[in-house]
């Protein structure tokens, strides 16, 4: 009885791990299943025993469901504090990966995390993230494929930075662009935002 019980804790953590390493678009039972060799009936069941664990009021995520697919979240009671900390003044400079994801999502809004990522060859949760802490992105609405990818867009700050009135005033980019091109045709404003942190 107690190694079934192991057993179910370690599976329950490993679901857990995999809805963190999702993201924002989550994933699915179907998915669940085949990554586990689970039936259906038994990951419904581990997934509404790891929703029970985080209503605790010591967990600090919780998890939501749209449709088939699953992912993890903040608790809303604890916004005071994201705010708090999206407020805190940033010491550190924007890292090149964050500065591409910014380009790219400048010229090619509203955009999915996957779609960023096929363009830079490389996964951008992090700098994403980074990005939406010092509001510069945000999130514009949802796509219309499986899980209801969000989609970026940049914000009202962003311009504001910028000096810019509206993303017309960007540096237009050739019909042939590549990252490259992106990159080096914003590093007018990027340059700018890096100079910033250093004051």
């Amino acid at each position: 009885m107690e190694e079934r019980v192991v057993e179910i804790t370690e599976i329950k953590a490993i679901i857990e791990g995999l809805l963190f390493a999702s993201g924002d678009e989550g994933i699915t039972v179907k998915q669940l299943c085949r990554v586990l060799d689970l039936e259906k009936d038994s990951v419904l069941h581990l997934l509404e025993e790891l929703r029970y664990d985080y209503e605790h009021p010591t967990r600090g995520i919780r998890m939501m469901q749209s449709e088939d697919t699953y992912h993890i979240t903040t608790k809303p009671e604890h916004s005071p504090y994201f705010k708090k900390l999206l407020e805190t003044p940033q010491s550190t400079r924007l890292s090149q990966a964050a500065l591409e994801i910014l380009a790219i999502i400048a010229y090619n809004q509203p955009i999915t995390r996957v779609e960023i990522e096929e363009i830079r060859g490389i996964k951008s949760d992090r700098p994403i993230q980074t990005l939406i802490a010092r509001s510069l992105i945000e999130e514009v609405g949802r796509g219309d494929g499986v899980g209801r990818p969000i989609l970026f867009g940049t914000t009202t700050d962003f311009l504001t930075f910028f000096g810019l009135t509206s993303l017309d005033e960007l540096p237009p980019l050739r019909e042939d662009f590549s990252l490259e091109d992106i990159q080096q045709d914003a590093d007018l404003y990027f340059d700018r935002f890096n100079e910033n942190q250093k004051d």
